[in-house]
């Protein structure tokens, strides 16, 4: 095929979620773009200044909109583009499968507005191997183009990090990666012309799939140690927080949190990899039992709320119960795969009556999403048996905490954000 001209790239953005949207408003800075999502809703919201997933203020939205940067749910909107970046999610099923639907289903969708000399890029975190042996033949089916010969591929795997304000995606260094070189020179130009913090190209698309899977992985992995270790410590009766203080103080000592692992990177993405390794005859034993631990962190908050309240005499059964949070993480609206669901439905086996206040989370999709029903505020004078702060948004950590619960009540701090002095437990 025929080199392009590296300077004009006409770009569409694939998938407007916590990945998409700010790929698409950091291009629009310096190229036309246009951002398309088969949620029509979410489209809608976004042309009014409306940012659900709170990456992006109204006037940024609305001030994009007056540039270079246009959404639309209709997929012919990016038609006329000549680059493609593909920015779905990547989730498992209910048995923790790699369910590649929405990847591949962009993939038609794309290859149905291909052309001769156009450049896709994909942003999805996959297994070694996807780009090259599940999309690039979906791409040329449904095209009927040639792979390296009339269209390229490039591979660059998304580094968002959802409520992070420092490690935003025009401030990160970006793996990218081509099919061939004219596909790594493109790729190369694209992204160094609007980030900051510029490249690192990888020797393959398979590399850089590979070292983006084990970022994520590698934290999961050492926070199932934290977490490990704070299960042990609390049995000994030794504050966890006050050991990785002290452990701290050496050099080359990694400091990791114990907590909740939930979310669609940590929580999900080790997942593809453990699968990839069983169809190669590796039983990946460190990764699957990281994964077991951390899935099982959420029973274990609330059996040890429960056994505070069995220290302090209170009644469990029909006790009255406060979780504070409801996202997977502090100060982000983001609910996917949030592991306080799990402290929920363990504590319900008691017989709680059980209450959940977030003010950062978005009440109607958490009612959507999985059928509760959030406190709209905290009310004054409500004196709970048991409160639990499940997830440290700073809102939640100024708190008058001791003023919710009654006398001789529980106050259990998960990611130890509240003052020392007020808590019975923490992890």
């Amino acid at each position: 095929m025929n080199a392009t001209d590296n300077t004009y790239y006409n770009i569409g953005v694939v998938g407007l979620g916590y990945v998409g949207l700010p790929l698409a408003m950091m291009f629009a800075t310096r190229y036309d773009v246009v951002g398309y999502d088969v949620n029509a809703e979410r489209v809608q919201a976004l042309r009014e200044g409306r940012d659900a997933t709170g990456t992006a203020s109204s006037d940024e939205l609305l001030s994009a909109q007056r540039g270079r940067l246009r959404f639309s749910s209709d997929a012919n909107a990016v038609r006329n583009c000549n680059t493609f970046i593909v920015a779905v999610p990547t989730p498992v099923d209910t048995y923790n499968r790699p369910d590649l639907t929405p990847l591949l289903s962009a993939c038609t969708t794309v290859g149905g507005l291909l052309k001769t000399g156009d450049l896709v890029v994909f942003e999805s975190t996959v297994y070694p191997g996807v780009t090259e042996e599940e999309c690039v033949p979906e791409l040329e089916r449904v095209s009927g183009l040639r792979y390296n010969v009339d269209f390229v591929v490039g591979y660059s795997p998304e580094r968002i990090n959802p409520g992070d304000t420092l490690h935003t995606v025009e401030n990160i260094c970006k793996v990218t990666s081509g099919s061939n070189e004219e596909a790594v020179c493109r790729v190369d130009n694209l992204y160094a012309s609007v980030l900051k913090g510029g490249i690192f190209r990888a020797s393959s698309i398979k590399v850089a799939e590979a070292s983006k899977i084990i970022e994520n992985t590698q934290r999961d992995v050492n926070i199932a140690f934290m977490n490990e270790v704070a299960r042990i410590f609390n049995a000994m009766g030794i504050d966890t927080r006050d050991v990785l203080e002290a452990a701290s103080t050496k050099w080359n000592f990694v400091r990791m949190q114990p907590g909740l692992v939930g979310g669609h990177c940590i929580g999900v993405d080790p997942y593809y990899l453990i699968q990839k390794a069983q169809v190669y005859g590796i039983l990946p034993r460190v990764m699957t039992n990281a994964r077991r631990l951390n899935d099982s962190m959420g029973a274990y908050v609330a059996q040890q709320v429960v056994r505070q309240m069995n220290i302090k005499g209170l009644m469990v059964k029909g006790a009255n119960v406060l979780i504070l949070g409801f996202a997977f993480k502090a100060n982000c609206p983001d609910i996917r795969n949030t592991k306080v669901v799990d402290v929920l439905r363990t504590l319900s086996d008691y017989d709680m009556h059980i209450d959940i206040y977030d003010p950062v989370v978005d009440p109607i999709l958490v009612e959507r999403d999985y059928a509760i029903r959030l406190l709209p505020a905290l009310h004054s004078g409500t004196n709970y048996d048991a409160v639990i702060l499940a997830v440290g948004h700073q809102e939640l950590c100024t708190l008058d905490v001791r003023g919710l619960v009654r006398e001789g009540g529980v106050i259990y701090d998960v990611p130890a954000a509240l003052p020392r002095a007020i808590v019975d437990a923490r992890l």
